[in-house]
């Protein structure tokens, strides 16, 4: 298929007074064209400024400190905001989580599509509408012309959602990004948008990056999957692999956590703790305060991504069999717990 995007080491911080946060930690990961791809963790995770410095939107303090964002073999990272600008909305088009915060209130649906294209082409009224038109029957809005001249507020919300991704289709573009474009929307709803999300990459053969804290929705949606914690990657690879037999032990907490995989009247299991804040990273592996399986090595020592022998996925864990000496474990509690991930986690 050929590759669309490379994410390389990419770093992202805030600047301080007299310091830095960093929100982005070295993150690396690529896209094939037509490829779907999940970036998936619980709130502050990182997933939403990734997926926005791709495009270069990060608000200041925010930037880019490290790394190389690859698109079509284009460097981003050095790129003007006016040459940004010929990318973003155009080569690469963005959803947003909440539809009403996206669209004018005070323009209609037609206005806003047509001001769009205009933006990023010289382009007719006429042939820019008939453009709009077509997009918002690939969506499938019924009566596109009579929907071109009414506003936001008539329509329902998983309607307004199909408008924004006719919006982002208008330019062709070969890569969307869509932040937690199902949220404010009942199931059935999800299910219809995300059905016609893989339609058109399908169709098109876009890339899709989701960003979620669903992994029920990821399942259903991508080939392959970035689990973010802390602003790292800490496990990745083929959907379906990570999903049916997750080998980290933050990933497997998110899938024992989707609510099909708990017996009726069971409670919801629940991760222990909460998401670190950025001025508050442990050292060592950032999740082992919030792991039953840490040892004495997760917390001075980070764990690298490196590649899980016997199947296709990537995993940042110290307790991965193989990677630990007994010394680094600590405690006999702490190798009857290393025993028992061995038996789970592939050798």
């Amino acid at each position: 298929m050929g590759q669309l995007l490379a994410v390389k080491d990419l770093t992202v911080k805030f600047a301080l007074r007299r310091s830095s946060l960093t929100a982005v930690n070295n993150v690396s990961f690529s896209l094939s064209r037509g490829e779907r791809m999940g970036l998936v963790g619980e709130s502050g995770a990182g997933k939403s400024v990734t997926g926005f410095s791709l495009i270069n939107l990060i608000s200041k303090p925010g930037y880019i400190d490290t790394g190389s964002i690859l698109f079509e073999g284009r460097e981003l990272t050095g790129l003007s905001d006016e040459e940004i600008r010929q990318i973003r909305g155009n080569r690469i088009t963005m959803i947003f989580q909440d539809p009403m915060m996206t669209l004018n209130p005070v323009l209609t649906i037609g206005t806003q599509m047509v001001e769009t294209l205009k933006a990023h082409g010289n382009i007719s009224t006429r042939k820019a509408e008939a453009v709009a038109i077509d997009k918002l029957r690939l969506v499938q809005i019924p009566s596109p012309e009579k929907r071109l001249r009414q506003y936001p507020h008539e329509f329902s919300g998983g309607m307004r959602q199909r408008i924004v991704i006719a919006i982002a289709l208008l330019t062709e573009p070969a890569l969307i990004i869509a932040d937690e474009p199902t949220t404010a929307l009942d199931v059935t709803i999800q299910a219809e948008i995300m059905d016609l999300l893989i339609t058109l990459c399908d169709l098109s053969k876009m890339g899709l990056i989701l960003i979620t804290h669903d992994l029920g929705v990821v399942s259903e949606v991508t080939e392959k999957i970035a689990v973010m914690y802390a602003g790292k990657i800490v496990e990745s690879g083929p959907t379906r692999s990570i999903i049916s037999d997750p080998s980290h032990p933050y990933t497997k907490g998110l899938v024992k956590a989707i609510p099909g995989n708990i017996p009726p009247g069971e409670p919801l299991h629940q991760i222990p703790g909460m998401m670190p804040t950025l001025t508050d990273i442990p050292a060592g592996c950032s999740f082992h305060p919030r792991c039953e399986y840490a040892g004495n090595i997760c917390t001075t020592q980070i764990p690298d991504l490196a590649p899980v022998p016997s199947r296709q996925s990537n995993v940042a864990c110290h307790m991965i069999s193989g990677r630990l000496a007994p010394s680094d474990i600590g405690s006999a509690a702490r190798r009857k717990r290393q025993t028992a991930i061995a038996e789970e986690l592939p050798a």
